[in-house]
């Protein structure tokens, strides 16, 4: 069954990815609706936007996290969905709760699901039993040292403290031995309070020279689908900087891309998720979690497969049936992003102001993301995303070539960016050689000489 396409949608974001989807609802025939605060007055997706209503807030996050006053902007305006993009209220199951009691669509999963999702122990425990691989761990929360001093015996050091409702790396430690574990665990059990109002923490093996690779799935609520993987290892502070596909074999990504979609259908999943796992120096791979909606990397996944994965999202949304079939992604050439970033590229300190100048890259299978112009004022009151520079090769050697290419065209004066280490991993040997694992940039601590 599939009910009409919306004819209004509220985006309920900012940035390159409400411009993103303010472009795949255009496509659809879809009016564009967008909130806004009052830094983001002048921006493009504000400019750009069918109607634009204002947030504005002496707490500029405010804007875009009033959950009252974001649903009564869409009823205002009457949008009939509203399209989360990431961050902000994206995986806030309260907000998805009041979408739900208003009949307003929540372009993505429904509230139990995001719930379900957000917790690490309970997502643990529903994906080991849809057949995924997980590493050896507690079922539930820990709060005696003593008692995941014991557990830790038994999995074997090292092991990792997480939040049960953690995200970006936050209460998260690394324990070596016993006597660690009582100052490690108040850590994170603090840090976990604070950081999400949630102190329960669980102990798992920490899986030493790891690699992060993550598949990306859509689902229909009753069947799903994936679209390959992406090796996303190199991050500074749990947030990726570099991402690229494919990496695995086919068989190998035939087989987890079947664990990943039966995880999707056990829950019932509606919409785009990203299934995200640490693949240790033996080729195992361990769940760490799924993130439920659009991901700042689903481009390499529309690169390397040619489908709309915004579009598709939101068709789903409003009532489609899955519209492909796995027979039908097939997966051509290979695609890296780099996220430009205004930080420093050494210590990575956000570095806000504005653009004097401002020249992306072009041409065949180069493809930029961005809601940066000349005289754009980038605020340092939010994430320090510029722009997404992705490119497209026949293999991964051109894939290369092609974005030292790009970076060396892009200009962005007025700010500092992390353009210059992207420069020097992509003339850096492990990386040519596929030699990297998520403690990539602390192995090469000199990459920039």
């Amino acid at each position: 069954m599939c009910r009409s396409m919306f004819k209004r949608v509220l985006i309920a974001n900012r940035g390159e990815i409400a411009l993103r989807i303010s472009r795949a609802l255009r496509e659809l025939g879809v009016e564009v609706c967008i909130i806004h605060g009052k830094e983001d007055r002048l921006s493009l997706p504000v400019r750009f936007s069918d109607h634009a209503i204002p947030l504005y807030r002496t707490n500029p996050l405010d804007s875009y996290l009033d959950i009252e006053a974001v649903i009564q902007a869409a009823k205002d305006i009457g949008a009939e969905a509203i399209h989360p993009g990431y961050g902000f209220l994206a995986e806030n199951a309260a907000f998805v709760q009041r979408c739900e009691e208003e009949d307003i669509t929540f372009i993505g999963p429904s509230a139990e699901v995001i719930s379900l999702l957000g917790d690490k122990i309970e997502a643990r425990k529903a994906m080991e039993a849809a057949g995924l691989p997980v590493a050896r761990g507690s079922d539930e929360a820990i709060d005696d040292a003593e008692v995941a001093s014991t557990l830790a015996e038994e999995i074997g050091y090292p092991v990792i403290i997480k939040a049960a409702a953690g995200g970006g790396g936050i209460g998260m430690q690394v324990v070596h031995e016993s006597g660690e574990f009582e100052s490690a665990l108040n850590l994170c059990q603090s840090r976990a309070r604070s950081a999400f109002g949630d102190e329960r923490v669980f102990v798992e093996k920490f899986i030493e020279g790891a690699q992060h690779i993550e598949f990306q799935v859509l689902g229909d609520g009753v069947d799903a689908i994936h679209f390959g993987e992406r090796f996303c290892s190199i991050q500074r502070r749990h947030q990726k900087l570099v991402e690229e596909g494919p990496w695995l074999s086919d068989e190998k990504r035939a087989e987890i891309g079947a664990r990943v979609c039966e995880g999707a259908r056990s829950v019932g999943y509606e919409g785009l998720a990203t299934f995200e796992f640490l693949r240790d120096k033996h080729g195992d791979f361990y769940f760490l979690e799924v993130n439920p909606r659009v991901q700042v990397e689903h481009t390499i996944s529309e690169m390397i497969t040619g489908h709309d994965l915004v579009k598709l999202g939101i068709r789903v949304a409003a009532g489609e049936d899955l519209p492909l079939k796995q027979a039908d992604v097939e997966i051509s050439g290979h695609a890296i992003q780099c996220r430009i970033n205004a930080e420093d590229p050494v210590n990575f300190v956000p570095c806000p102001g504005k653009l004097w100048d401002c020249h992306f890259p072009g041409g065949n299978g180069v493809r930029v993301d961005t809601h940066a112009h000349i005289g754009y004022e980038m605020p340092g009151c939010f994430d320090s995303l510029l722009a997404k520079i992705i490119v497209w090769g026949r293999d991964r050697t051109e894939a290369i070539a092609k974005m030292k290419a790009a970076l060396k065209e892009t200009t962005l004066i007025g700010v500092e960016t992390v353009i210059p280490l992207h420069q020097a991993i992509m003339d850096e040997p492990d990386f040519i050689a596929r030699e990297v694992t998520i403690q990539y940039l602390e192995e090469h601590p000199d990459i920039l000489g």
